[in-house]
């Protein structure tokens, strides 16, 4: 899956989608670091912007090209890049939309946890003070209309590249979302105890490329002591198609995060990968069919 971080991104991430059918498929969306675009949009400001998200949205996803709706969300971790209310608005605005096109979300949340779900449950009875529904799906009022949240449960997806701890993992697996698993995820003794908590049943696992590898200084390092090699890394003037790029997170180092992941819950990294790609195939799709 090639990530959508603003539009310029989202068109991007679909040409390659197109140039590698069944291999590469696209997100569309806008980072919350990028929300501020949409205001500033010579075009028509937020109206403009969110109109042509709408419109590259539906017609990849027609084509088969894009499968989520993301990166959208929260990031309180590096409010000088977007401010809060900004980034509340515009990620108010995408869930509206989200709900529209009827795709599954590919989520980002950091240190904000409280406005995180506040804001996707927007509309549920759970909120509003009525008797509510964490885990399923309802949400029809009187006239048998569902709602934004109800539609946004039914389509689920995943909050990715996860670093909060273990009651806000919680919180995101009761609310139907998935947990993506990273380098980041990974960083520190904290983070390893919350990982080795995410249900099989929810787990996915991503490299977040080119950032969030694996380093010797993290946690994670202690897991990877017989791990298969990665191919070797070369700076990006001496590249061949067999080899990495030093200093840049690439696809195929998503081995070592699901071997990381399978040592910290202590299975086989096979069952690992099993969980994982089903899972991901359940909400996204990706051209394949489940394989349990």
């Amino acid at each position: 899956m090639v990530t959508g971080s603003d539009l310029k991104e989202s068109e991007h991430a679909v040409e390659i989608a197109k140039a590698h059918p069944g291999l590469c498929y696209a997100t569309i969306g806008v980072h919350p670091c990028s929300a501020s675009q949409l205001a500033s949009h010579p075009s028509g400001g937020s109206a403009a912007y969110l109109s042509s998200l709408r419109q590259l949205a539906e017609s990849s996803r027609s084509a088969g090209h894009a499968v989520a709706f993301g990166e959208i969300g929260l990031d309180y971790d590096r409010l000088s890049l977007c401010p809060k209310e900004t980034q509340l608005q515009v990620f108010d605005q995408q869930l509206d939309l989200a709900a529209e096109l009827d795709l599954p979300l590919f989520l980002h949340m950091r240190a904000a946890m409280e406005d995180f779900e506040r804001i996707l449950r927007k509309g549920d009875a759970h909120e509003d003070g009525g008797e509510g529904n964490a885990g399923g799906g309802g949400g029809a009022g009187a006239g048998g209309a569902m709602g934004r949240w109800a539609k946004l449960r039914r389509r689920r997806g995943l909050v990715h590249s996860f670093t909060g701890t273990l009651e806000e993992m919680q919180r995101v697996v009761a609310m139907g979302f998935d947990v993506g698993v990273n380098g980041c995820s990974m960083k520190t003794e904290e983070n390893v105890a919350v990982v080795r908590e995410v249900p099989l049943e929810r787990l996915q696992i991503e490299t977040d490329g080119p950032w969030c590898e694996m380093r010797p200084s993290h946690a994670s390092a202690a897991f990877l002591k017989d791990a298969p090699p990665l191919p070797k890394a070369v700076k990006k003037e001496k590249w061949t198609k067999e080899w990495m790029v030093k200093g840049r997170n690439e696809p195929c180092a998503i081995t070592q995060v699901a071997w990381a992941v399978a040592k910290i819950k202590g299975v086989g990294v096979e069952e690992v990968c099993e969980a994982a790609w089903n899972n991901s195939i359940r909400i996204f799709g990706l051209g394949e069919e489940p394989t349990s």
